[in-house]
């Protein structure tokens, strides 16, 4: 198991594009999975609750 701060982490337009298939009601349970997968590695403002 890898350490904080030593796994992979999303670019910007994986991150884009994992949002919408979240937002798209038409997704299934596996797609919303693997897209909450790759925003939780995702970096920028756009990472965090309230802001």
């Amino acid at each position: 198991m890898a350490g904080k701060g030593k796994g992979k982490v999303t670019s910007a337009g994986v991150a884009r594009k994992a949002s919408t298939v979240l937002r798209d009601g038409r997704s299934s349970a596996r797609t919303r999975s693997v897209a909450g997968s790759a925003l939780s590695q995702a970096t920028g403002k756009s990472k965090g609750k309230g802001k």
